[in-house]
Order: C-alpha cells, then structure tokens, then sequence
C-alpha cells in the first residue's frame, strides 16, 4: 500500500490519536486489499465450520475433552456437539476451498457484513440509522425455513420483527443473549471503512455492534474493530506479526479496565510471552474460565456450555491471533483447533489477515489452489440483485470491493474531513480526532 504516514506507526496510541499527520492511500491498492479480505475470511471461515463446536471443555452434560492439538490437522473430523457424526464438509480437518468454477457461499460471518455494506450505499449514509438498520434485516434476512441466525441475532430479529428498533433490541431486559458473540462476527468490517481511523470507525460500528451486543460482548467488537481500522496503517512491507501485537495493544485500550474482556487480554498476552506452546495455552484458558470461572467470568451454564459467548471465543481468538504470528494458514489451523465456536474468529483473523495481505497474495499462500473470486449471498440472504448473471453464484469479491471503496469515498470525504482524489486515485487522511 502506497501509504505516507507522518507519524510513526509502531509508537504510541498518543501517536495514532493526536499526531498532526496525514495518511494517504491508493484506492487501488485498498481495493486489491479489500478482495483479499473476503477471500481469506471465507477460506478462514469454510474451514472452521469443520471443527465448529467441536471441542467445548468437559461438563456433565458435554464430553468433549481432551481439546484438538496441532497433530490433529488432517486427521478425521469429530462430531461436535449437536451431532453423532463428522462434519458434512470435510471427513477430515483441513482447509476447505472453492476453486476456479465453483463458488463460495455466504455465512453468518461474512453475510451480515455483507447487508451493512449494501445499507450504507442504499442509504447513501456513513451513520445508519436504527430504522436503517430494522429495515435492512427484515428485507434481507428470511423469517422462516432455515435463516442462519443464531443466538443474539437471532433473538434481535426476532425483537425487529415486532416492531422493536437497535439498540433496544440489545438491551438485556429484552434479550438475554446479549453476552454472545454475534456482534464479534458482523461489524468487522466497519474498520476497513475508515483507514487509519478508529474513531470514526467506532462512532459508524456503534449502533451495529448495540443492535445485538452489550457490556463485554460490544467492548470485544469494538477490539476487532479497532484492530482493522489499523490495518491501514501497515504498508505492505513491514512485518505482519509485529503489526498486530502493536495493533491489538492499542484495541487493548477499548476494554475496560474492570471488564473480564481486558483481563482476558491481558491473560492471554502474557500466556504468549512466556513463550509457551498455543495448545497449553489454551488448555490454562479452559480451566481459568470455563471451570475456576476467574475474573468475573462465569457463562459455562449458557446453551453449550457457553461456547457461544462473547469471552470464551475472545480468549480463543486471541491464541489464533498471538501464534498465528501473522501468518495466514498458521493462523487459520490454530483457530480451526483451539475449540469452542471456531468458525467465528477464524473467519476474522483471516478476513484481518487478507486485508494486510492483499488478494494476490492470499491466493499465493494456497499455491495448490486457484482460489475461487466468485460469492453467494443468497444461499444465506434475500432480495439482493444477481450481479454476475453470466458466472456462477451472484457476486464477486472484485465487485464487493468496489462497492466497499464507494463508501470509503463517503466517509473520507464526510466523516473524516479528507479528500479524495479519483484522478490519481487516492485518500488523503487526517490522522486526528
């Protein structure tokens, strides 16, 4: 990324927040950016969905242990929870592709951000509203047969469907689910929004983030929201894995003090310091949280074992994120074997992941694939246009990034104070709030 940075990158928050700099950007280049953040996170995302729910800790009613290790990449698949069988996917774990021809399909980690996107445009806003966002769900997510909500989505749905508008529908008087992780895996996107700053990113995220998330589940989305807003401050050229350890200090700051989310952070930062292997690491998170119930943490009696909650996942993604060092199918395999809804911040970690890289790269980390460029949302959602009527599925990430860079245009020019320039087609940033 052609990125002229008048502060320096790996400093301070102080830097990030008040330098007196200017960031400028080749749309062209976050274009490129931008296909290789839908990419990796459906390849991230595919491949966690084998493992998902698999491993959750030993309860009375759930015998799941021991947890996956690093030896069991490539090995049969077990069944998770809901099931007496292996994954439908893959009988054994390892990555699960779409190549040239085939399509990737929508999930419940990539389509919700997928509607956001698509809102922002129709709306012609930076901000949407909670009407906005009502709207949006009701006309693009289907009400019966299968619609691929689960847990604080779905319960907010539903509460949109009688009438109830965000953040309402995440207040804990009407949702009991509000501690769960779905907010973590439909508002990443609002980082890449507006590069290199997180403050904007977080006012356009605020209300999404509320629509289904409170408490520690909103301050957790907030992390991942952060972390992407960064992004755009890495150039391509430096060090990936010191990127993120800067990065995630700095999303550190959004967790309060008091929160179980930033001990969990700073529990897992230092587990990685010490130098110890991923897997032992996340065997100590198991048993600090999920048994002794330490730092406030106690959501092992929720559906599961509490394997959908916000924290646990938090910490999990965290190991993928630390071990991972940077590296796209490190990081991938560590959160497909870490445990619990695995699918979730695997699908982040690598959309996070293509971001850095960029396309052509993520396609160069599977050389023995040609990575499919071709998407479905409507296996998971409605009412949205065929826009690769001539091609297989009814989108594509080239496609999705163009529209993405529309509403970067927006928001530089409207919510940060910028400018853009189509002719030499670049971004120029304030690096202040």
């Amino acid at each position: 990324m052609k990125a002229k940075i008048a502060v320096m990158m790996f400093t301070s928050l102080l830097a990030v927040d008040t330098g007196a700099g200017e960031l400028v950007l080749d749309r062209s280049d976050y274009h490129e950016r931008m296909q290789g953040f839908w990419m990796a996170q459906c390849v991230a995302n595919w491949t966690g969905l084998i493992t998902e729910m698999d491993k959750i800790g030993d309860t009375d009613e759930y015998k799941t242990l021991p947890f996956y290790t690093r030896a069991d990449w490539g090995s049969p698949d077990l069944p998770n929870i809901w099931s007496k069988k292996p994954s439908q996917l893959s009988p054994t774990i390892d990555f699960v592709i779409r190549e040239t021809g085939e399509v990737w399909g929508a999930d419940d980690d990539t389509d919700i951000e997928y509607i956001y996107q698509e809102l922002l445009l129709q709306n012609q806003t930076s901000m949407l509203s909670p009407q906005q966002i009502r709207d949006g769900w009701l006309r693009h997510i289907r009400s019966e047969e299968q619609n691929y909500l689960w847990v604080s989505n779905e319960r907010a749905y539903r509460l949109m469907e009688q009438g109830m508008l965000p953040p309402a529908t995440s207040d804990p008087a009407n949702n009991p689910d509000y501690e769960m992780i779905d907010a973590q895996l439909t508002t990443e996107i609002f980082g890449l929004f507006a590069p290199g700053r997180p403050d904007v990113a977080l006012k356009m995220a605020h209300l999404p983030i509320r629509t289904t998330a409170r408490d520690n589940a909103a301050w957790i989305s907030e992390f991942y929201v952060t972390l992407h807003s960064l992004a755009a401050l890495h150039d391509g050229t430096a060090d990936i894995a010191q990127h993120l350890l800067w990065s995630a200090g700095i999303a550190r700051g959004r967790l309060p003090e008091d929160s179980y989310s930033a001990r969990m952070y700073d529990y897992v930062r230092d587990l990685f310091k010490s130098g110890i292997e991923w897997e032992t690491a996340r065997d100590a998170i198991h048993q600090r949280y999920q048994v002794e119930h330490r730092d406030g943490y106690d959501m092992s009696d929720m559906p599961g074992n509490g394997g959908f909650a916000a924290g646990i996942n938090f910490a999990a993604s965290l190991v993928s994120l630390f071990w991972g060092e940077g590296d796209l199918r490190n990081t991938i395999k560590i959160g497909v074997l870490c445990g619990w809804d695995s699918d979730n911040p695997t699908a982040t970690w690598g959309g996070l992941l293509g971001f850095l890289m960029g396309r052509e790269k993520v396609e160069r980390a599977f050389p023995e694939y040609e990575l499919s460029g071709l998407y479905q949302i409507s296996r998971t959602r409605t009412n949205f246009p065929d826009r690769t009527p001539t091609w297989p599925g009814d989108d594509s990430f080239r496609l999705m990034a163009d529209r993405g860079l529309m509403v970067v245009d927006r928001v530089v020019a409207e919510e940060m104070g910028g400018s853009v320039d189509i002719r030499k087609g670049t971004w120029s940033i304030p690096l202040k709030q």
